[in-house]
Parts: structure tokens; C-alpha cells; sequence
């Protein structure tokens, strides 16, 4: 009986081919952000045609407007372009030449028609035909995209940009303040948090673990103004022997998700933060957001958000 080998022998030449596609692949770096972490990942291979929604709906307004625009006027020059290959296909253009078959275009791809010009031969009438189709698809595409980019809910939480850890209510407890800055009512709030950070297994291997953090409350009824997440470090928790230097060490970082449903839109709405683990205070606490004036009227200074003091 032949060996395996034998069986399937390995072409050198295909070796050499899937060793240049994965030198191909290696180049291509794609930049994510977790938090404020940048994370440069290589060899996924990227096909923008399958993702054109995705790019879509993440581009910035600038970005989308500025590709909307641009695939606008691309298309009406592909297509002025064409109506000068017939012989004078649109009766009155004005200017002659390549301007007076764009601005025709704009036009017929708008599905305008102000009828000064018009199409006065058979080629003309396709090619308007075939642009007239390809308008009323773009408009109805780009009314689609417009109405997902201006329906997705976007939570506007606010988070503390650094987490503290000290004596709340006598135990030491992990804290980290959310604000819900369009102050609307964010209803049956939930929050997770978890501990990811570098593990060697048994068997000796690296891996990257995550743990889910207990919280004190891990609901809010009426997420309106303000929130402290918060975890009490005791023996059950994963983080009752770590110090600043294990941490960093094991290159850990705590990952906070809040969601809840819109009491405006009843969608749901999420957001999410990362912190590394130089962005975790030990023996701090933040300071407090809420004070009364003279007349009895309580006031919320968000601009301190991000101020703590140490204890």
C-alpha cells in the first residue's frame, strides 16, 4: 500500500504560490480601536465589494458624503462618456462636447429631464434607458443608507477615563463612573464587567482569558444621569492578590459593557470601554459629582467626570 505521501505528493510549485498569497495576505494591516487600545491585525483578506454596507454604516458623515459625491460624478462622466460615442444622440446639448453630455446626464441619472435637451436617436434613447435605471437604483440605495446611518440608535454614555480601586463602605472595591450625557431615560440598564488578561495554561501554553467581574448592582431601573459600576475585591474575586505590577505583567484590561433600551426610540442601545491596566488608579476614588447651592437646588458638574483624589 503506498504511503500518505504518495498518495497526495506536494507540488513545489503550489507551495510556492500559497507562500506568496500568505506574504500577500500578511501585508495587508487593517487598524482596530478597543477603548483607546490600537490593535493592527495582518493577513485577513479584505473584499470591499461584500462589505460596502459595513463601510457604509461606520464611515464618518464626511466620508460618506464625500464617496456619495464622488460615485455621483463618477457615473455621470462614465455615462457623458458613452452618450459621445453615438452620433449626436441628444438634440439642444449645450455647451458641446464632453460638458454638455455630463450636465445631460446629471440630469437623466436624477431623473430630472427639464427637456431642452433630450435624446433624438436610437443609441441615445438606450444609453438614457440604461442610465435612468442605474439613477433610480443609486437614489433608492442612497435613501436606504441615509435612513439606516440616521435610525441606528447611538448611546451616548460617557465613561470616567480611568477606573479606581479603594475602601468603599469599608472593603475594597473596583469603581468605575458612567454618565448617560443625553440625559433621557435609558430603561433597565445592565451592566457587565469582565477582567481579560494573559494566561499560561498547564500545558504551558499562552492564551488570553476572560472573567466575568460580580457587580454590586448589575441593573438600573432609570439609567438618566449618572452610574458607579462597582465590584467588591473579596477572596471570591479574581482580583483579591493582584497589584498594579501583576497586572501589568499579565497585560490585563477590564472590559465594561452597558445596554438598555431607549425610552425615547424603545431601541437598543449599548457602548462599551476598555481600560488597560495603567488606566486603573489603586487607592483613589472619584470625586463627587453632585452638590447642593445656598437656594437648595441640586446641580450635576459633569466637566469633573473624570477627577478623582487619592485616599
Amino acid at each position: 500500500m503506498p504511503a500518505p505521501d504518495d498518495l497526495h505528493p506536494v507540488s513545489p510549485q503550489r507551495s510556492e504560490e500559497e507562500e506568496s498569497a500568505r506574504a500577500r495576505n500578511r501585508r495587508r494591516t487593517h487598524v482596530i480601536t478597543l477603548g483607546k487600545r490600537r490593535i493592527v491585525t495582518h493577513g485577513l483578506p479584505r473584499i470591499f465589494l461584500q462589505d460596502i454596507y459595513h463601510y457604509a454604516m461606520t464611515a464618518s458623515w464626511p466620508q460618506f458624503f464625500a464617496a456619495i459625491g464622488t460615485l455621483f460624478l463618477v457615473l455621470n462622466g462614465l455615462f457623458a462618456t458613452v452618450f459621445l460615442f453615438g452620433r449626436d444622440p441628444i438634440a439642444n446639448i449645450l455647451p458641446d462636447g464632453f460638458w454638455g453630455a455630463f450636465f445631460f446626464s446629471v440630469e437623466t441619472l436624477a431623473t430630472v429631464g427639464y427637456g431642452d435637451m433630450h435624446p433624438q436617436t436610437m443609441f441615445g434613447h438606450i444609453v438614457a434607458t440604461v442610465e435612468i435605471f442605474v439613477g433610480m437604483s443609486f437614489i433608492a440605495l442612497f435613501t436606504g443608507l441615509m435612513f439606516a446611518r440616521f435610525s441606528r440608535p447611538r448611546a451616548r454614555i460617557l465613561f470616567a477615563d480611568r477606573a479606581v480601586v479603594g475602601p468603599v463602605d469599608g472593603k475594597k472595591t473596583l469603581t468605575i463612573r458612567a454618565v448617560n450625557a443625553r440625559q433621557n431615560v435609558i430603561v433597565d440598564a445592565s451592566a457587565r464587567l469582565r477582567l481579560l488578561r494573559v494566561e499560561v495554561t498547564h500545558e504551558g501554553a499562552v492564551m488570553r482569558k476572560l472573567h466575568d467581574l460580580d457587580l454590586v448592582r448589575e441593573q438600573h431601573p432609570i439609567f438618566a444621569l449618572g452610574w458607579s459600576i462597582m465590584h467588591v475585591i473579596d477572596e471570591s474575586s479574581i482580583l483579591y492578590t493582584a497589584t498594579p505590577e501583576s497586572l501589568a505583567a499579565e497585560d490585563a484590561a477590564l472590559v465594561l459593557t452597558i445596554d438598555g433600551v431607549d425610552e425615547t426610540t424603545s431601541q437598543v442601545m449599548q457602548s462599551r470601554m476598555l481600560y488597560g491596566s495603567h488606566e486603573i488608579l489603586w487607592q483613589h476614588r472619584y470625586e463627587d459629582l453632585l452638590f447642593t447651592d445656598e437656594g437648595g437646588v441640586d446641580h450635576i458638574d459633569y466637566t469633573r467626570i473624570h477627577d478623582t483624589r487619592a485616599v
